[in-house]
């Protein structure tokens, strides 16, 4: 069982780094680095293939292909292709200990499926060339797989759940706020994949306007290529400001249930009611920061680094609202089977 939490900790680890790295190299132009998949030119590392690297790059600097980029890259792929070794052994453990009631088997063999998923994701990203739907599908498969391991995660480590003070509308207000969050992620998401992050440039308005002239109708069309309309021509600014612009109504809105339930959870569970509160509240600054400062690439590696935060925040306080059922068991009885297992069973 020892090994089960350590292996599920370090899981958890990674794919925050996972996320927020591939995050980064998505916004530092770097996702076509090495322009084939699973390796780069057909080798296992960018330093193998420097000579059609620095071909690529000779014939076009300005391009996707540097020596910088495509390590960057590859480091991104190297990291998932460790968190999916991860995630298995985790699912060979979870199938072991199946019957102790801190493994969530099912939870934990279902992050293979994902894992797959992610993986295919991954390769379609770089083989469509950075179609703006694959890869902000492949952005809320990271979040996915962040948000089921830290489920799985606080089930192992037997974190404390609230035995009072979460009464059914707050448990709804939980899971409605979690789902918002996922809503306006995958809103950021496609906001960065079209990159139309500068297409306001100023704040709390747009191009001068509370409401600003958008087209919509081409901004969510989901089968196009990256900077065209489904009609093959140029996606124009009144697009990318919809896009844009979406992006941040839905922060007013997610970010404002999320103060809301914040301020109700400070009645009755003070310290997930603070550290929700301090969480939105950084993550909309950093949004507004980046709005600001034309989107320097550390505030915006920070801002993903910021949502991927939340959705651990958003977790781990739906957890605590499960904490009627628990409650009905004595601490002794909780930990029982997780003292036997140490002290018997297989870890």
């Amino acid at each position: 069982m020892k090994a089960y939490r350590r292996l599920v900790l370090a899981a958890l680890c990674l794919t925050a780094l996972v996320v927020v790295f591939g995050a980064y190299v998505r916004l530092a132009d770097a996702g076509l680095g090495c322009p084939d998949w699973p390796g780069c030119y057909g080798r296992l590392t960018p330093h193998h293939a420097a000579e059609d690297i620095g071909a690529a790059h000779a014939a076009d600097p300005h391009g996707p292909v540097s020596p910088a980029k495509a390590w960057k890259e590859m480091v991104h792929r190297y990291l998932a292709g460790g968190l999916g070794l991860l995630i298995v052994a985790i699912a060979v453990l979870a199938w072991r200990l199946r019957r102790l009631p801190e493994v969530a088997a099912g939870a934990a063999i279902g992050l293979v499926g994902v894992v797959v998923i992610q993986a295919l994701l991954g390769k379609w990203t770089v083989t469509l060339l950075l179609k703006p739907a694959i890869v902000t599908s492949h952005l809320l498969g990271g979040v996915t797989l962040l948000g089921l391991l830290s489920w799985v995660s606080l089930r192992a480590w037997g974190a404390a759940r609230a035995s009072r003070g979460y009464g059914p509308i707050l448990r709804l207000c939980a899971r409605v706020g979690l789902a918002l969050l996922a809503v306006q992620i995958a809103l950021g998401g496609w906001t960065s994949t079209n990159y139309a992050a500068l297409a306001c440039p100023d704040f709390p308005g747009c191009h001068g306007s509370a409401w600003p002239e958008a087209d919509y109708a081409n901004a969510f069309h989901l089968r196009r290529e990256l900077g065209m309309t489904a009609d093959g021509e140029l996606l124009p600014l009144a697009a990318l400001t919809a896009i844009h612009w979406a992006h941040r109504v839905g922060a007013a809105v997610a970010g404002g249930f999320l103060l809301l339930l914040a301020g109700l959870l400070l009645r009755r569970d003070a310290v997930a009611g603070r550290v929700l509160m301090a969480a939105v509240l950084m993550q909309l600054a950093l949004g507004v920061a980046n709005v600001l400062l034309a989107v320097p690439l550390p505030l915006a590696a920070a801002h993903n680094a910021g949502a991927a935060l939340l959705v651990g925040v958003m977790v781990w306080i739906n957890w605590r609202a499960g904490g009627e059922a628990v409650s009905r068991r004595s601490p002794a009885l909780q930990f029982a089977p997780l003292r036997r297992a140490e002290n018997g069973r297989p870890s």
